[in-house]
């Protein structure tokens, strides 16, 4: 439950301080990959090669100590081998050209949205302009799983997931909540700009029967999870409508019959007890800029619930800018929300990643680790909110979240040690997602 991360486990030591276990085991590698690389000949960046990705610092897991010096073997899109510099790569191993950085798991972004020009009309728009908005919002920062968290054209978004998994657009693997679920009458005033046409088909049930049909609509089609937007400010004036617990309850429960989780955007203190009261899984914001913290009740409910949040801190700084807010008071704002988010973390609260962009046109997340970091979470924690903690939330820990033999090869290499500043995470200088190249950095 904590963000609190041991240095190390006792797997992690055994590899890389228990010399005798690496010589037994160094054969063994040394075999299987000599037969692999026989039998598999491809480029480097062929997840249906075998190759080898070198590393000055190898983050195998958040909760593990670092190898230094390590190397990842990938066969089929699958991590065939991990290990420490005593590992000799066999002859003939093709090595990645993105090798000599700091290598960890693939990060996640919990908190994106596909809207703008760049990617309407998704189905047809060239794969080429597809490719570069993808590189400009997510792949140049490492994130090879996003989350979607707002369908507000629910068929747009699962055209481009489409041309993304057959392999003509590289990009990320996204799930998608598709359309998210609004209280009657509740459009947020933030999304007054979306045409009309396009906010009349938002869903606004009004009845627990309603909001079960809704979640149906949205498995149908292809979507991942529920979106509950539990408590939005309608008006100029800061106007809330606030979804019924019954309503919120029945989408939350017809959700979690598909096994699958539930989103919601709390807005206020009443919005989060809507959110436990509801069985919610995830919160997609803290309550940004709130003059008093959470109530230790509701702190103690959220973290026994086991629910995680989105703190996503640079967007409130975002909002106050547009806003024109001096900037004496959007400072004060945002200490108060960085130090309600300390306590959420101090007290054991799940924190998994995200930024909002797309919703957000700064997509650069170098500020968020730097406010996240600010609220007290290690450079450790950090990792763990981009791979095991959104990885055990959406119940995948089998397959990724860790370099591990097994786990599908979704990789990011940094081109500086975040050990050393948290901002390092958005320094990438390649990703690989499922063992296919996604994001290559240039020089300028």
């Amino acid at each position: 439950m904590a963000t609190q991360v041991p240095i190390c486990n006792h797997a992690a030591d055994a590899v890389i301080r228990n010399s005798s276990m690496l010589a037994i085991r160094h054969a063994a590698h040394l075999a299987v990959l000599a037969s692999l690389v026989a039998s598999t000949p491809g480029l480097a960046s062929d997840a249906n090669a075998t190759w080898a990705l070198k590393a000055t610092r190898l983050y195998v897991a958040a909760d593990a100590r670092p190898i230094e010096n390590g190397a990842v073997f990938v066969r089929d899109g699958k991590i065939a081998a991990v290990g420490a510099g005593e590992i000799a790569i066999p002859d003939g191993t093709p090595i990645s050209e993105c090798s000599g950085g700091i290598v960890t798991a693939g990060f996640q972004n919990s908190h994106v949205h596909f809207i703008g020009e760049a990617f309407t009309n998704a189905r047809d728009k060239s794969g080429a302009s597809l490719k570069d908005a993808l590189t400009s919002m997510l792949t140049r920062y490492g994130y090879t799983t996003v989350v979607d968290t707002a369908a507000f054209d629910r068929d747009n978004s699962l055209a481009l997931r489409a041309r993304i998994e057959s392999g003509e657009v590289p990009g990320p693997r996204i799930l998608t909540v598709g359309l998210p679920v609004f209280p009657p009458q509740g459009i947020p005033i933030y999304l007054s700009h979306f045409p009309k046409e396009v906010r009349d088909r938002l869903p606004q049930p009004g009845t627990a029967q309603a909001a079960v049909q809704v979640v149906r609509d949205n498995v149908a089609a292809g979507a991942d999870a529920t979106k509950l937007f539990v408590a939005p400010p309608t008006d100029e004036r800061g106007t809330i409508k606030r979804m019924p617990v019954a309503i919120a309850r029945a989408a939350a429960d017809e959700t979690h019959r598909h096994d699958q989780l539930v989103i919601a955007h709390p807005t206020d203190i009443e919005g989060v007890r809507t959110a436990i009261a509801a069985g919610v899984d995830i919160l997609a914001h803290t309550t940004l800029g709130a003059e008093t913290p959470w109530p230790d009740e509701v702190l103690r409910q959220f973290v026994d619930a086991d629910m995680a949040m989105i703190p996503t801190l640079k967007l409130l700084g975002y909002e106050l800018k547009k806003q024109q807010v001096p900037d004496d008071v959007a400072r004060s704002l945002i200490k108060m929300t960085i130090d309600h988010f300390r306590a959420f973390a101090a007290a054991g609260g799940r924190v998994i990643f995200g930024t909002d962009v797309g919703y957000m046109t700064d997509y650069d997340p170098a500020q968020e680790y730097a406010l996240m970091a600010d609220a007290g979470l290690s450079p450790m924690q950090i990792l763990a909110s981009l791979t095991t903690e959104p990885a055990k939330t959406w119940r995948e820990s089998d397959r990724r979240g860790r370099l591990a033999m097994g786990m599908d090869a979704d990789i990011v290499v940094l081109d500086a040690d975040p050990a050393d500043d948290p901002r390092n995470f958005a320094r990438v200088r390649c990703a690989f997602r499922q063992g296919h190249m996604i994001y290559r950095a240039t020089a300028d």
